[in-house]
């Protein structure tokens, strides 16, 4: 592509609203060119419109539903031929309101389709492609949900943690490789999950609740700074890396030829 932005295609997913939408915007005004995905294609024909004439990007649409095999497989394949995409962003994703047990089992598991499958898919997709021309860059949207076990809805807190476990392997696999790899932790954001789930954004207490443009602002300059982890709310960082520590302390007593002595001296 003769006219393509030197810093290439950023796709984005869950591209129409949002902190798609609002990611679209910032890397917009950046300088990429866009791909976006997403099942509204009204609202993306829109936001294209608009970046086109304010930023002068090239802007691709690609309408699809990821919890669908077809369409997901549509958009692996748009990242393993296009070799002009520099950038994923892995940010679709929905919730279901309530706790596990009494959630809609049938909702669970088209989100455990969305938040997992699709995102590993297109993620796995990036990262061969990017490997293989020593550069790229891969966002996964995951969620401070991801480090609580005890509250909410327990299978989409899991899911997120299923995200943030996937994101630290690939910085370690791509550690090497010059593909830059990101998770972002937004804590309760100003979007529509919260309408989609169920569950009414005004149930969330103010002081809870960051506008969706600091929240994409504090990730990106995350990724600017070259951070592994991006917890845009978390004011003390050093709880991260204290967390994190204790962490990687246990990691050599987890596997032993004996159990411990707490079960052996009964």
């Amino acid at each position: 592509m003769s006219n393509a932005s030197p810093l290439g295609f950023a796709l984005i997913t869950g591209a129409s609203s949002g902190i798609g939408a609002t990611y679209a915007k910032r890397l917009a005004a950046r300088g990429y060119d866009l791909i976006l995905v997403a099942r509204d294609k009204a609202r993306m024909d829109t936001l294209a419109s608009s970046l086109t004439q304010q930023h002068g990007v090239q802007v691709k649409i690609l309408t699809a539903d990821l919890t669908l095999s077809e369409d997901l497989a549509r958009v692996e394949h748009e990242l393993t031929t296009h070799s002009h995409i520099s950038l994923l962003l892995n940010n679709a994703g929905m919730s279901v309101d309530g706790e596990f047990i009494n959630a809609d089992i049938e909702r669970i598991d088209t989100m455990l389709t969305l938040n997992i499958v699709a995102l590993t898919r297109l993620a796995h997709a990036a990262a061969q492609s990017f490997k293989a021309r020593g550069n790229g860059t891969i966002i996964n949207i995951a969620s401070v949900l991801s480090l609580v076990h005890e509250n909410f809805n327990g299978a989409y807190n899991a899911s997120k943690s299923y995200v943030l476990t996937l994101t630290r392997a690939m910085q370690h696999e791509l550690a090497e490789s010059g593909v830059q790899v990101q998770a972002v932790l937004p804590g309760a954001t100003r979007t529509e999950i919260f309408d989609r789930s169920g569950k009414s954004i005004s149930e969330i207490p103010a002081e809870m609740l960051m506008d969706v443009d600091e929240m994409v602002d504090a990730a990106l300059a995350g990724l600017d700074s070259g951070e592994a982890v991006t917890i845009p709310a978390l004011e003390e960082l050093a709880l991260w890396h204290e967390y994190d520590r204790a962490r990687g302390a246990m990691l050599p007593f987890l596997s032993r030829d004996q159990s411990a002595s707490r079960y052996r001296q009964r």
